[in-house]
Parts: structure tokens; sequence; C-alpha cells
């Protein structure tokens, strides 16, 4: 007999609105501080958002942060952040910085002549110190970056609104887009939080969140709508329960799954791509909360309209009948 694994019984019976006001409010809580968060602390901005330059060093002798920032105060630089990288792919004698400088003047972006004055100076206190990468983004390339990212993810939801809405009914487009709100907010705010680098990469990564999240809730308004139609009678908060309870092996295993890649890629895959996949792990675990526990309450809290209702082609069909009749 051919093993399978079962992370779940084939039927489950757990009552999801058990603690509904402690889900949902506790939700709506977390919102509103992660927003709080996000206005007091700001974000740690990327390259790619506040414009300047990142300059990319690696040395065999452990980096003193104040030593460093000490040799680059003669030059002038304004803002200048340098911040040690930890990685456990590293080898034992390699040790990695990143220096950040501010945009200079209009152009954004440091001289040549200037990097060559950093590297001096570094080299001062740490000789065999080189410069492996250097980005330049302008202050108007930046701008730019940030009105389409916002742009990006305001054109997401709303595609997602009217994918929803169509497919479904407008309670649902609701509960779907709050749900999908909920996520990014708590995201972005766990970013604020931890001062983690907000960068491009991470828009792309807020953008597989908003794709993966509604698949999930998707999923379970499917399984609702069959569920409407098979008990017409039973109470609309039973429904949903007997819904999310049907779908849960199958939302169990495709989080499982892509979390075992993604928490291989976070401890595996290094500092280049560690933001992205943090964001991407943070939001597939959010994701399947709000799917569960969010967007079902608020379809739930605004009502269904429970009434029998014909099939399009069917009430099509029926008009052309009686058409042709008379």
């Amino acid at each position: 007999m051919a093993f399978r694994l079962k992370l779940v019984p084939d039927e489950t019976k757990f009552d999801f609105f058990k603690h509904q006001l402690i889900t949902f409010w506790g939700s709506m809580v977390l919102m509103a501080v992660a927003l709080v968060i996000t206005f007091v602390m700001g974000l740690n901005l990327g390259i790619d958002f506040r414009g300047g330059t990142t300059i990319r060093a690696e040395s065999s002798e452990e980096v003193d942060v104040g030593a460093w920032r000490n040799a680059l105060q003669s030059l002038d630089l304004g803002d200048v952040v340098i911040t040690q990288v930890y990685d456990p792919s590293f080898d034992a004698d390699q040790h990695v910085a990143e220096i950040r400088i501010q945009a200079q003047d209009d152009e954004g972006s440091v001289s040549p002549q200037t990097v060559s004055a950093i590297d001096t100076a570094i080299k001062g206190v740490a000789p065999d110190v080189k410069f492996t990468a250097t980005e330049s983004v302008g202050p108007k390339v930046s701008g730019e970056l940030i009105k389409t990212a916002i742009l990006s993810v305001l054109a997401a939801a709303a595609a997602i609104l009217i994918y929803i809405w169509l497919r479904f009914e407008w309670q649902f487009a609701v509960g779907a887009v709050l749900a999908l709100l909920h996520d990014l907010l708590i995201t972005v705010g766990v970013f604020s939080l931890f001062q983690i680098k907000f960068d491009l990469t991470i828009i792309a990564a807020l953008l597989t969140i908003l794709g993966y999240s509604i698949n999930d809730t998707v999923v379970v308004f499917d399984r609702l709508r069959e569920n409407l139609i098979k008990y017409k009678t039973m109470p609309l908060r039973e429904v949903m329960n007997i819904s999310v309870n049907e779908t849960l092996s199958r939302t169990v295993m495709t989080s499982g799954t892509t979390l075992l890649a993604l928490i291989s890629m976070l401890v595996l895959g290094g500092d280049v791509i560690r933001g992205f996949v943090f964001a991407m792990t943070f939001g597939v675990l959010i994701g399947t909360y709000s799917s569960v526990f969010v967007a079902k309450n608020i379809v739930l809290m605004i009502g269904l309209n429970r009434t029998e209702k014909k099939d399009p082609a069917e009430e099509f069909f029926d008009k052309t009948t009686k058409a042709e009749t008379k």
C-alpha cells in the first residue's frame, strides 16, 4: 500500500468562529498599530526610493563601523549609513558591509572620483577592503519609482476587486479586498518596525502576496458559493464554517509546501534576496490567516442575499423563448 502523508484529516469540524471577535478585532487592531508604526518610524527605504549610492564592501577583517564612519567624515558626503551584512553562507574571514550615501546635488549618484576617495579613506582603517558592487539612483528616478510602485499595488487591488465582484457578489469583493489590505498593512508595518530595507524587490514581493492571498481566498469563497446552494436553509455562519473546513486540507498543504521552499531560501539564499524572501514568507503566513479569519468574517458582517437566483444563461434563454412564442 502506498504511503500518503496527511497533515489534515479528510474531515474536520473546527469552529473557526469560536473566537470570532478576538480574531477579527485583533486583526483590526494590528492593522491600526501597523499603520501608526509606519507613519511614526517610517520605512528603511532602499536606494531605489531614496536616491543616492550604495557601495558594497568586503574585507577579511572585522568591520569596525565606527572607524569606517570616522574615516569618511572628512569627505563631507552628508548622510552616510554603514551597515554590516551577516549571512550564514559567508566564509569565516568574509566580512561584508554596505555604505549608503545620500543623493549628491541634482545628479544623485556619487562621482567616480568620490568613490575613489571613499576607497582610499576606508583603506586607511581596513587595508584589504574591496568594493564589489556600486548602485546609484538619482532623486528624480527614485521619485518616479515610488509613484509607480504605489500605482502598481493600487491597480492590482482594483483589478482583484473587479474580478471578485464579477465572479461572486459585491460582498465577497469587499471582504477579499479588505483582507488584502490587512495583509499589506501588517507586512509593511513589520518592515517598518524592524527597519528592514524596503526597495523594489519588496514591492514585487507585495504584489506576489496579493496574488497568493486572493487565490487562497477565492478557493474558500468558491466552496462557500457551492455550499450556499447545497444548504439553502442552514445559517450563513455554519455554511461558512463547513466551507473553511472542507478547504482546510488544501490550504495547509499549499501553504506548507510554499513555506518549505521559502524558509530554505531564507536560510540559505544569502543576504541579497533575504528581504524579498522574508516578505514572501511573512506574506504567506498572514495571507493564509486572513483567508480563514478575516475575509469570511467581513462577508458574514455584511450579510448575503440568499434568495435563489437564476443562472444568467438560463435567464437569457427564458427571455428568448418567451419572445419567440409571442
